[in-house]
Protein backbone atom coordinates (compact mmCIF):
# COMPACT_ATOMS: atom_id res chain seq x y z
CA UNK A 1 0.00 0.00 0.00
CA UNK A 2 1.61 3.55 -0.86
CA UNK A 3 -0.88 6.32 0.87
CA UNK A 4 2.17 7.44 2.35
CA UNK A 5 0.12 10.14 4.54
CA UNK A 6 -1.92 6.96 5.68
CA UNK A 7 1.41 5.18 6.82
CA UNK A 8 2.59 8.57 8.60
CA UNK A 9 -0.84 9.03 10.97
CA UNK A 10 -1.16 5.19 11.62
CA UNK A 11 2.80 4.28 12.19
CA UNK A 12 3.86 7.71 13.57
CA UNK A 13 5.08 5.97 16.71
CA UNK A 14 6.58 2.49 15.11
CA UNK A 15 10.03 3.62 16.68
CA UNK A 16 8.93 1.95 19.83
CA UNK A 17 11.85 0.19 21.11
CA UNK A 18 9.91 -2.22 23.62
CA UNK A 19 9.95 -5.46 22.65
CA UNK A 20 6.76 -7.50 21.87
CA UNK A 21 7.81 -11.18 21.89
CA UNK A 22 3.86 -12.34 22.77
CA UNK A 23 2.84 -11.10 19.63
CA UNK A 24 5.12 -12.90 16.80
CA UNK A 25 3.65 -15.00 15.23
CA UNK A 26 4.79 -18.65 14.80
CA UNK A 27 3.28 -19.88 12.14
CA UNK A 28 2.66 -16.85 9.79
CA UNK A 29 5.63 -14.63 7.92
CA UNK A 30 7.02 -11.63 9.57
CA UNK A 31 10.02 -10.30 9.08
CA UNK A 32 12.86 -10.90 11.56
CA UNK A 33 12.92 -7.23 12.27
CA UNK A 34 11.73 -3.91 10.26
CA UNK A 35 8.84 -2.55 8.36
CA UNK A 36 6.98 -5.18 5.91
CA UNK A 37 4.02 -4.47 3.96
CA UNK A 38 3.11 -5.93 0.40
CA UNK A 39 3.67 -9.31 -0.84
CA UNK A 40 5.76 -9.26 -4.06
CA UNK A 41 6.91 -11.65 -6.31
CA UNK A 42 5.17 -14.51 -4.45
CA UNK A 43 6.49 -17.97 -6.96
CA UNK A 44 6.84 -21.76 -6.82
CA UNK A 45 10.31 -22.54 -7.68
CA UNK A 46 12.39 -25.71 -7.61
CA UNK A 47 10.48 -27.37 -4.67
CA UNK A 48 10.65 -24.05 -2.81
CA UNK A 49 8.07 -21.22 -1.89
CA UNK A 50 9.68 -18.08 -2.46
CA UNK A 51 7.98 -14.51 -1.43
CA UNK A 52 9.45 -11.09 -1.63
CA UNK A 53 8.23 -8.50 0.14
CA UNK A 54 8.04 -4.63 0.50
CA UNK A 55 10.42 -4.12 3.33
CA UNK A 56 12.28 -1.48 4.87
CA UNK A 57 15.81 -2.81 5.78
CA UNK A 58 16.58 0.33 7.98
CA UNK A 59 14.29 0.96 10.67
CA UNK A 60 10.49 -0.44 11.85
CA UNK A 61 8.11 2.13 9.78
CA UNK A 62 7.06 2.79 6.32
CA UNK A 63 10.25 3.74 3.77
CA UNK A 64 12.97 3.28 2.20
CA UNK A 65 11.16 0.63 -0.03
CA UNK A 66 12.93 -2.38 -1.23
CA UNK A 67 12.31 -6.38 -2.36
CA UNK A 68 12.99 -8.35 1.05
CA UNK A 69 13.34 -11.92 0.26
CA UNK A 70 12.41 -15.24 2.26
CA UNK A 71 11.60 -18.84 1.02
CA UNK A 72 9.91 -22.01 2.46
CA UNK A 73 9.60 -25.35 2.19
CA UNK A 74 5.90 -25.74 3.50
CA UNK A 75 4.29 -22.24 3.90
CA UNK A 76 4.91 -22.21 7.58
CA UNK A 77 8.88 -22.16 8.28
CA UNK A 78 10.85 -18.79 6.73
CA UNK A 79 14.39 -18.89 6.09
CA UNK A 80 14.96 -14.87 5.63
CA UNK A 81 17.23 -13.86 3.09
CA UNK A 82 19.14 -10.66 2.46
CA UNK A 83 17.52 -7.78 0.70
CA UNK A 84 16.80 -8.75 -3.45
CA UNK A 85 16.21 -5.45 -5.33
CA UNK A 86 17.40 -2.87 -2.68
CA UNK A 87 16.32 0.58 -3.24
CA UNK A 88 18.64 2.86 -5.74
CA UNK A 89 19.80 6.12 -5.05
CA UNK A 90 20.77 8.41 -7.62
CA UNK A 91 22.87 11.78 -5.92
CA UNK A 92 23.44 12.89 -10.28
CA UNK A 93 19.67 13.19 -10.11
CA UNK A 94 19.34 13.52 -6.89
CA UNK A 95 16.71 11.09 -6.67
CA UNK A 96 16.15 7.88 -4.77
CA UNK A 97 14.52 5.02 -6.34
CA UNK A 98 12.15 3.13 -4.04
CA UNK A 99 11.11 -0.90 -5.12
CA UNK A 100 7.56 -0.98 -5.23
CA UNK A 101 4.92 -3.96 -5.48
CA UNK A 102 4.93 -6.33 -8.48
CA UNK A 103 5.45 -9.69 -9.09
CA UNK A 104 8.08 -12.26 -10.67
CA UNK A 105 7.60 -15.15 -13.44
CA UNK A 106 9.80 -18.07 -14.64
CA UNK A 107 10.90 -17.33 -18.13
CA UNK A 108 11.25 -20.76 -18.87
CA UNK A 109 11.97 -20.88 -22.67
CA UNK A 110 13.82 -17.00 -22.22
CA UNK A 111 11.44 -15.02 -23.44
CA UNK A 112 13.04 -12.08 -22.34
CA UNK A 113 16.26 -12.84 -23.33
CA UNK A 114 18.52 -12.35 -19.63
CA UNK A 115 18.79 -16.04 -19.44
CA UNK A 116 21.84 -17.88 -18.95
CA UNK A 117 20.99 -21.31 -18.49
CA UNK A 118 17.27 -23.50 -18.89
CA UNK A 119 15.08 -20.57 -17.96
CA UNK A 120 15.79 -17.56 -15.31
CA UNK A 121 13.79 -15.03 -13.04
CA UNK A 122 12.26 -12.03 -13.70
CA UNK A 123 10.73 -10.08 -11.66
CA UNK A 124 8.41 -6.42 -12.68
CA UNK A 125 7.24 -3.79 -10.18
CA UNK A 126 7.12 -0.13 -9.87
CA UNK A 127 9.76 2.32 -9.59
CA UNK A 128 8.52 4.80 -7.63
CA UNK A 129 10.95 8.39 -7.52
CA UNK A 130 9.19 10.26 -4.97
CA UNK A 131 11.17 13.48 -5.66
CA UNK A 132 10.51 13.05 -9.11
CA UNK A 133 6.87 12.75 -8.22
CA UNK A 134 6.80 9.22 -10.85
CA UNK A 135 5.65 5.60 -11.26
CA UNK A 136 6.30 3.65 -14.06
CA UNK A 137 7.19 -0.44 -14.48
CA UNK A 138 10.84 -2.10 -14.25
CA UNK A 139 11.97 -5.55 -14.63
CA UNK A 140 14.99 -6.97 -13.11
CA UNK A 141 15.83 -10.54 -13.94
CA UNK A 142 17.75 -13.08 -11.67
CA UNK A 143 20.23 -16.12 -13.21
CA UNK A 144 20.69 -17.24 -9.28
CA UNK A 145 17.21 -18.49 -8.18
CA UNK A 146 16.60 -14.98 -7.30
CA UNK A 147 19.10 -14.30 -4.67
CA UNK A 148 20.03 -10.90 -6.42
CA UNK A 149 18.71 -9.00 -9.08
CA UNK A 150 20.41 -7.33 -12.34
CA UNK A 151 17.84 -4.54 -13.65
CA UNK A 152 17.00 -4.20 -17.00
CA UNK A 153 19.01 -1.29 -19.03
CA UNK A 154 16.35 -0.27 -21.31
CA UNK A 155 14.14 0.24 -17.68
CA UNK A 156 11.21 1.45 -17.67
CA UNK A 157 9.56 -0.79 -19.74
CA UNK A 158 6.11 1.10 -19.39
CA UNK A 159 5.97 5.05 -18.50
CA UNK A 160 3.32 7.27 -18.50
CA UNK A 161 4.32 10.35 -16.85
CA UNK A 162 2.18 9.67 -13.91
CA UNK A 163 2.47 10.62 -10.24
CA UNK A 164 -0.04 6.96 -9.46
CA UNK A 165 0.48 4.16 -11.58
CA UNK A 166 1.37 0.55 -9.85
CA UNK A 167 1.93 -2.69 -9.20
CA UNK A 168 1.92 -4.81 -12.00
CA UNK A 169 1.06 -8.14 -11.77
CA UNK A 170 2.27 -10.80 -14.53
CA UNK A 171 1.42 -14.22 -15.58
CA UNK A 172 1.72 -16.34 -18.48
CA UNK A 173 -1.38 -15.98 -20.57
CA UNK A 174 -1.77 -19.64 -22.56
CA UNK A 175 -4.54 -19.40 -24.79
CA UNK A 176 -2.89 -16.30 -26.09
CA UNK A 177 0.34 -17.00 -26.14
CA UNK A 178 1.64 -13.99 -24.37
CA UNK A 179 2.84 -12.43 -20.88
CA UNK A 180 -0.30 -10.24 -19.62
CA UNK A 181 -0.31 -7.83 -16.83
CA UNK A 182 -2.29 -6.15 -14.90
CA UNK A 183 -1.30 -2.69 -13.31
CA UNK A 184 -3.46 0.16 -11.26
CA UNK A 185 -4.07 4.01 -12.15
CA UNK A 186 -4.93 4.10 -8.82
CA UNK A 187 -7.22 7.33 -8.91
CA UNK A 188 -8.83 6.53 -11.78
CA UNK A 189 -9.98 3.25 -10.04
CA UNK A 190 -8.96 1.51 -13.19
CA UNK A 191 -7.29 -1.30 -14.01
CA UNK A 192 -4.57 -1.78 -16.89
CA UNK A 193 -3.86 -5.18 -18.99
CA UNK A 194 -1.01 -4.80 -21.28
CA UNK A 195 0.54 -8.09 -23.28
CA UNK A 196 4.49 -8.85 -24.10
CA UNK A 197 5.61 -11.68 -25.87
CA UNK A 198 9.04 -11.10 -23.87
CA UNK A 199 8.49 -9.13 -20.95
CA UNK A 200 10.23 -6.41 -22.28
CA UNK A 201 8.32 -4.49 -24.86
CA UNK A 202 4.61 -4.36 -23.85
CA UNK A 203 1.36 -3.24 -25.48
CA UNK A 204 -2.16 -1.93 -24.19
CA UNK A 205 -4.51 -4.42 -24.50
CA UNK A 206 -7.43 -3.01 -22.63
CA UNK A 207 -8.54 -1.02 -19.57
CA UNK A 208 -11.49 -2.33 -16.78
CA UNK A 209 -13.15 0.03 -14.71
CA UNK A 210 -14.44 1.88 -12.89
CA UNK A 211 -16.37 -0.54 -11.55
CA UNK A 212 -17.49 -1.98 -7.88
CA UNK A 213 -16.13 0.34 -4.93
CA UNK A 214 -14.52 3.48 -6.10
CA UNK A 215 -14.03 4.96 -2.46
CA UNK A 216 -10.31 4.97 -2.68
CA UNK A 217 -7.42 4.54 -4.59
CA UNK A 218 -7.24 1.15 -6.39
CA UNK A 219 -4.02 -0.75 -5.74
CA UNK A 220 -2.65 -4.25 -5.95
CA UNK A 221 -4.70 -5.85 -8.71
CA UNK A 222 -4.29 -9.62 -9.66
CA UNK A 223 -6.34 -11.66 -12.05
CA UNK A 224 -6.35 -15.22 -11.92
CA UNK A 225 -7.92 -18.12 -13.37
CA UNK A 226 -9.80 -20.81 -11.00
CA UNK A 227 -11.83 -23.32 -11.63
CA UNK A 228 -15.53 -24.05 -9.94
CA UNK A 229 -16.37 -25.78 -7.77
CA UNK A 230 -18.61 -28.89 -8.28
CA UNK A 231 -18.21 -28.42 -12.18
CA UNK A 232 -15.42 -29.73 -13.76
CA UNK A 233 -13.79 -28.67 -16.75
CA UNK A 234 -15.47 -24.99 -15.95
CA UNK A 235 -13.17 -22.06 -14.59
CA UNK A 236 -13.76 -18.01 -14.17
CA UNK A 237 -11.43 -15.56 -14.23
CA UNK A 238 -11.07 -13.12 -10.84
CA UNK A 239 -9.92 -9.99 -10.50
CA UNK A 240 -9.03 -8.42 -7.53
CA UNK A 241 -7.79 -5.41 -6.02
CA UNK A 242 -6.77 -3.48 -3.38
CA UNK A 243 -8.43 0.02 -1.69
CA UNK A 244 -7.81 1.60 1.57
CA UNK A 245 -8.61 4.69 2.83
CA UNK A 246 -12.29 5.11 2.28
CA UNK A 247 -15.10 4.88 3.95
CA UNK A 248 -15.06 1.11 3.75
CA UNK A 249 -11.25 1.56 5.49
CA UNK A 250 -8.98 -1.58 4.42
CA UNK A 251 -10.94 -2.82 2.01
CA UNK A 252 -10.31 -5.89 -1.16
CA UNK A 253 -12.62 -6.20 -3.66
CA UNK A 254 -12.90 -9.12 -6.85
CA UNK A 255 -14.40 -8.86 -10.13
CA UNK A 256 -15.84 -12.37 -11.66
CA UNK A 257 -16.22 -12.71 -15.39
CA UNK A 258 -14.15 -13.74 -18.53
CA UNK A 259 -11.30 -13.34 -19.85
CA UNK A 260 -9.87 -13.47 -23.39
CA UNK A 261 -6.20 -12.78 -23.51
CA UNK A 262 -7.36 -8.83 -23.97
CA UNK A 263 -10.35 -8.19 -22.34
CA UNK A 264 -11.82 -8.62 -18.67
CA UNK A 265 -15.63 -8.51 -19.10
CA UNK A 266 -17.50 -8.98 -15.59
CA UNK A 267 -19.91 -11.12 -14.91
CA UNK A 268 -21.71 -8.28 -12.42
CA UNK A 269 -23.14 -5.15 -12.87
CA UNK A 270 -20.60 -2.60 -12.68
CA UNK A 271 -21.79 -1.61 -8.87
CA UNK A 272 -22.01 -4.74 -7.85
CA UNK A 273 -19.04 -5.04 -4.47
CA UNK A 274 -17.97 -8.13 -3.67
CA UNK A 275 -15.82 -8.52 -0.82
CA UNK A 276 -12.53 -10.68 -0.44
CA UNK A 277 -12.39 -10.29 3.30
CA UNK A 278 -14.38 -9.15 6.13
CA UNK A 279 -11.80 -7.77 8.68
CA UNK A 280 -10.07 -4.68 8.82
CA UNK A 281 -6.42 -5.32 8.12
CA UNK A 282 -6.18 -8.33 4.94
CA UNK A 283 -4.50 -6.13 2.10
CA UNK A 284 -2.55 -6.16 -1.28
CA UNK A 285 -2.70 -9.90 -1.85
CA UNK A 286 -1.50 -11.73 -5.29
CA UNK A 287 -1.65 -15.17 -5.71
CA UNK A 288 1.65 -17.54 -6.41
CA UNK A 289 2.61 -17.67 -9.94
CA UNK A 290 3.88 -21.84 -10.87
CA UNK A 291 2.45 -23.67 -7.74
CA UNK A 292 2.34 -27.49 -7.92
CA UNK A 293 -0.96 -29.13 -9.22
CA UNK A 294 -2.16 -25.49 -10.79
CA UNK A 295 -2.98 -24.63 -7.69
CA UNK A 296 -4.00 -21.38 -6.93
CA UNK A 297 -3.02 -19.50 -3.60
CA UNK A 298 -3.51 -16.58 -2.28
CA UNK A 299 -1.26 -14.62 0.18
CA UNK A 300 -2.13 -10.97 1.73
CA UNK A 301 -0.76 -8.36 3.96
CA UNK A 302 -2.02 -7.60 7.12
CA UNK A 303 -1.62 -4.25 7.74
CA UNK A 304 -0.50 -2.99 11.19
CA UNK A 305 -2.93 -1.43 13.33
CA UNK A 306 -2.12 1.60 15.46
CA UNK A 307 -0.47 -1.11 17.99
CA UNK A 308 3.24 -0.98 17.93
CA UNK A 309 5.04 -4.15 17.70
CA UNK A 310 8.78 -4.79 17.83
CA UNK A 311 11.38 -5.25 16.57
CA UNK A 312 9.24 -6.20 13.63
CA UNK A 313 6.03 -4.77 12.11
CA UNK A 314 3.45 -6.48 9.55
CA UNK A 315 3.20 -9.88 8.67
CA UNK A 316 1.09 -11.98 6.28
CA UNK A 317 -2.24 -13.94 6.68
CA UNK A 318 -1.86 -17.37 6.37
CA UNK A 319 -1.72 -18.56 2.34
CA UNK A 320 -4.98 -19.67 1.01
CA UNK A 321 -6.62 -22.09 -1.96
CA UNK A 322 -8.93 -20.69 -3.87
CA UNK A 323 -11.65 -21.63 -5.98
CA UNK A 324 -15.24 -20.27 -6.98
CA UNK A 325 -19.03 -21.59 -6.03
CA UNK A 326 -21.99 -21.09 -8.10
CA UNK A 327 -24.35 -19.81 -5.84
CA UNK A 328 -28.13 -18.22 -6.74
CA UNK A 329 -26.33 -14.70 -6.80
CA UNK A 330 -23.62 -16.32 -9.14
CA UNK A 331 -20.41 -17.04 -8.57
CA UNK A 332 -18.67 -17.06 -5.34
CA UNK A 333 -15.03 -16.84 -3.87
CA UNK A 334 -14.22 -19.67 -1.63
CA UNK A 335 -10.88 -19.26 0.19
CA UNK A 336 -9.59 -21.88 2.86
CA UNK A 337 -6.00 -22.63 4.52
CA UNK A 338 -4.10 -23.57 1.94
CA UNK A 339 -3.56 -27.63 1.47
CA UNK A 340 0.34 -26.99 1.90
CA UNK A 341 -0.27 -25.65 5.23
CA UNK A 342 -3.07 -28.85 6.22
CA UNK A 343 -0.66 -30.92 5.19
CA UNK A 344 1.65 -29.97 7.65
CA UNK A 345 -0.75 -29.62 10.27
CA UNK A 346 -2.17 -33.07 9.80
CA UNK A 347 1.95 -33.94 10.47
CA UNK A 348 1.67 -33.09 14.05
CA UNK A 349 2.85 -35.25 16.46
CA UNK A 350 -0.17 -36.57 17.97
CA UNK A 351 -0.21 -34.74 21.40
CA UNK A 352 -0.48 -31.50 19.20
CA UNK A 353 -3.47 -32.68 18.00
CA UNK A 354 -7.51 -33.06 19.86
CA UNK A 355 -10.65 -34.40 18.44
CA UNK A 356 -13.62 -33.66 19.79
CA UNK A 357 -17.33 -34.33 19.27
CA UNK A 358 -20.70 -33.81 21.10
CA UNK A 359 -19.19 -31.06 23.38
CA UNK A 360 -22.96 -29.81 24.75
CA UNK A 361 -22.51 -26.06 26.05
CA UNK A 362 -26.12 -24.95 26.32
CA UNK A 363 -25.74 -21.89 28.70
CA UNK A 364 -22.25 -22.50 29.76
CA UNK A 365 -18.32 -22.16 29.17
CA UNK A 366 -16.14 -24.89 28.81
CA UNK A 367 -12.45 -24.23 29.11
CA UNK A 368 -10.79 -25.64 26.41
CA UNK A 369 -6.87 -24.96 27.22
CA UNK A 370 -7.33 -27.02 30.24
CA UNK A 371 -10.08 -29.70 29.11
CA UNK A 372 -7.84 -30.59 26.23
CA UNK A 373 -3.93 -29.80 26.41
CA UNK A 374 -4.02 -26.75 24.42
CA UNK A 375 -0.91 -24.57 25.15
CA UNK A 376 -0.41 -20.82 24.16
CA UNK A 377 -1.81 -18.61 21.74
CA UNK A 378 -0.58 -20.25 18.45
CA UNK A 379 -2.64 -23.27 17.32
CA UNK A 380 -5.76 -23.92 15.19
CA UNK A 381 -9.28 -24.88 15.71
CA UNK A 382 -11.93 -26.28 13.29
CA UNK A 383 -15.31 -26.96 14.82
CA UNK A 384 -18.78 -27.45 13.58
CA UNK A 385 -21.39 -25.95 15.98
CA UNK A 386 -25.24 -25.86 15.74
CA UNK A 387 -26.63 -22.88 17.61
CA UNK A 388 -30.23 -22.76 18.52
CA UNK A 389 -32.35 -20.10 17.33
CA UNK A 390 -31.79 -17.32 20.06
CA UNK A 391 -28.27 -18.49 21.54
CA UNK A 392 -24.93 -17.08 20.80
CA UNK A 393 -21.85 -19.64 21.23
CA UNK A 394 -18.43 -19.99 20.19
CA UNK A 395 -14.99 -19.14 21.44
CA UNK A 396 -13.22 -16.87 23.70
CA UNK A 397 -9.52 -16.55 23.33
CA UNK A 398 -6.45 -14.75 24.84
CA UNK A 399 -8.81 -14.97 27.79
CA UNK A 400 -6.11 -13.04 31.07
CA UNK A 401 -7.21 -13.61 34.38
CA UNK A 402 -6.48 -11.79 37.51
CA UNK A 403 -5.50 -12.74 40.88
CA UNK A 404 -8.61 -14.72 41.70
CA UNK A 405 -9.09 -16.08 38.61
CA UNK A 406 -11.22 -13.81 36.96
CA UNK A 407 -11.27 -13.08 33.18
CA UNK A 408 -10.11 -9.53 32.52
CA UNK A 409 -9.13 -9.79 29.12
CA UNK A 410 -10.61 -12.12 25.85
CA UNK A 411 -11.23 -11.82 22.72
CA UNK A 412 -14.82 -13.22 21.48
CA UNK A 413 -15.30 -14.82 18.42
CA UNK A 414 -19.02 -16.33 17.83
CA UNK A 415 -22.29 -16.98 15.96
CA UNK A 416 -25.62 -14.82 16.83
CA UNK A 417 -28.23 -16.88 15.76
CA UNK A 418 -30.80 -14.08 15.87
CA UNK A 419 -28.77 -11.52 14.19
CA UNK A 420 -27.43 -14.35 11.40
CA UNK A 421 -23.55 -12.67 12.34
CA UNK A 422 -20.29 -14.30 12.70
CA UNK A 423 -18.40 -11.74 15.11
CA UNK A 424 -15.38 -10.92 16.58
CA UNK A 425 -15.56 -8.40 19.25
CA UNK A 426 -12.22 -7.18 20.88
CA UNK A 427 -13.86 -4.34 23.37
CA UNK A 428 -12.39 -6.41 25.91
CA UNK A 429 -9.26 -7.68 24.46
CA UNK A 430 -7.12 -5.93 26.89
CA UNK A 431 -4.81 -2.76 27.24
CA UNK A 432 -3.74 -2.56 23.35
CA UNK A 433 -4.51 0.47 21.26
CA UNK A 434 -6.99 -0.42 18.18
CA UNK A 435 -8.36 1.85 15.56
CA UNK A 436 -11.35 3.35 16.65
CA UNK A 437 -14.51 1.56 15.47
CA UNK A 438 -13.00 -1.48 14.84
CA UNK A 439 -13.64 -3.30 18.04
CA UNK A 440 -16.36 -5.26 17.17
CA UNK A 441 -16.19 -6.78 13.42
CA UNK A 442 -18.88 -8.59 12.03
CA UNK A 443 -20.32 -11.19 8.83
CA UNK A 444 -23.33 -11.32 7.60
CA UNK A 445 -24.99 -15.32 7.05
CA UNK A 446 -28.57 -14.39 6.56
CA UNK A 447 -29.55 -17.70 5.23
CA UNK A 448 -26.63 -19.26 3.90
CA UNK A 449 -25.68 -21.90 6.87
CA UNK A 450 -27.62 -25.21 6.83
CA UNK A 451 -30.40 -25.86 9.24
CA UNK A 452 -29.00 -28.51 11.57
CA UNK A 453 -31.13 -31.35 13.06
CA UNK A 454 -31.86 -30.49 16.56
CA UNK A 455 -33.62 -27.24 15.08
CA UNK A 456 -29.94 -24.95 15.37
CA UNK A 457 -28.52 -23.48 12.99
CA UNK A 458 -25.02 -25.69 11.46
CA UNK A 459 -21.90 -22.97 11.25
CA UNK A 460 -18.44 -24.33 10.94
CA UNK A 461 -15.49 -22.02 12.06
CA UNK A 462 -11.99 -22.62 10.90
CA UNK A 463 -10.10 -20.04 13.39
CA UNK A 464 -6.34 -19.30 13.18
CA UNK A 465 -4.58 -17.70 15.60
CA UNK A 466 -1.26 -17.15 16.10
CA UNK A 467 -0.35 -14.86 18.96
CA UNK A 468 -0.78 -11.35 17.43
CA UNK A 469 -3.18 -12.30 14.60
CA UNK A 470 -6.74 -13.96 14.26
CA UNK A 471 -8.16 -15.37 10.88
CA UNK A 472 -11.69 -16.83 11.13
CA UNK A 473 -12.62 -19.02 7.89
CA UNK A 474 -16.61 -19.38 7.79
CA UNK A 475 -18.48 -22.31 6.35
CA UNK A 476 -15.79 -23.83 4.74
CA UNK A 477 -14.19 -20.37 3.39
CA UNK A 478 -17.65 -18.68 1.96
CA UNK A 479 -16.32 -15.77 4.02
CA UNK A 480 -13.42 -14.58 6.27
CA UNK A 481 -12.56 -12.56 8.37
CA UNK A 482 -8.98 -11.18 9.08
CA UNK A 483 -7.85 -9.10 12.35
CA UNK A 484 -5.03 -8.52 14.81
CA UNK A 485 -5.25 -9.23 18.13
CA UNK A 486 -3.08 -8.03 21.39
CA UNK A 487 -3.51 -10.43 24.02
CA UNK A 488 -2.22 -9.24 27.47
CA UNK A 489 1.02 -11.10 28.62
CA UNK A 490 0.22 -14.52 30.27
CA UNK A 491 -3.60 -14.21 28.36
CA UNK A 492 -3.37 -17.92 26.83
CA UNK A 493 -6.94 -19.01 28.25
CA UNK A 494 -9.40 -20.48 25.69
CA UNK A 495 -12.97 -21.87 25.81
CA UNK A 496 -15.65 -22.60 24.17
CA UNK A 497 -19.40 -20.82 24.91
CA UNK A 498 -22.79 -20.66 24.70
CA UNK A 499 -25.44 -18.19 25.92
CA UNK A 500 -29.18 -17.24 25.65
CA UNK A 501 -30.18 -20.68 24.39
CA UNK A 502 -28.55 -23.95 23.63
CA UNK A 503 -25.52 -25.12 21.28
CA UNK A 504 -23.65 -27.95 20.49
CA UNK A 505 -20.06 -28.32 19.03
CA UNK A 506 -20.89 -31.76 16.90
CA UNK A 507 -17.37 -31.90 15.99
CA UNK A 508 -14.14 -29.83 17.06
CA UNK A 509 -10.47 -30.08 15.88
CA UNK A 510 -7.57 -28.77 17.57
CA UNK A 511 -3.52 -28.14 16.91
CA UNK A 512 -1.48 -26.88 18.70
CA UNK A 513 0.90 -24.56 16.45
CA UNK A 514 2.62 -23.50 19.54
CA UNK A 515 6.58 -25.72 18.91
CA UNK A 516 5.72 -26.02 15.06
Amino acid sequence: MKLLLFFLLVCSGALAQTPTPQWRPVYHFTPEAFWTNDPNGPIYLHGEWLVYNQQNPFENKWGHMSWGHAKSRDLLHWQHLPVAIPEKIDPARGDTTWIFSGSAVWDEHNSSGFCRDSGCLVAIYTAHQPNLKKESQYIAYSNDGGMSFTNYPGNPVIDLNKRDFRDPNVFWHAASKQWVMAVALPSEHKVRFYGSSNLRDWQLLSEFGPEGYTGAHWECPSLVELPVSGEPGVTKWVLMNSAAGGVRGVFMQYFVGDFDGKVFHNDNPPDTVLTVDYGDCFYAAIPFNDAPFDAKILVGWMIPGVQHTYPWTGQFSIPRDLLLRKTAAGYRLVQEPASVVARSFAALPAGARRSVAGLVLNHREVEIDSLYGLRGNAWMLDAELEVGVSAVAGFRIGQGRDAVGRVVSETVIGYDAAAGQVFVDRSRSGAAKLRPGSERQTIDLGGASGGGAGGGTRVRLQVLMDKGSLEVFVNGGEKVLTTYVYPEEGGTGCSAFATGGKAVIKTMRIWDLSKL
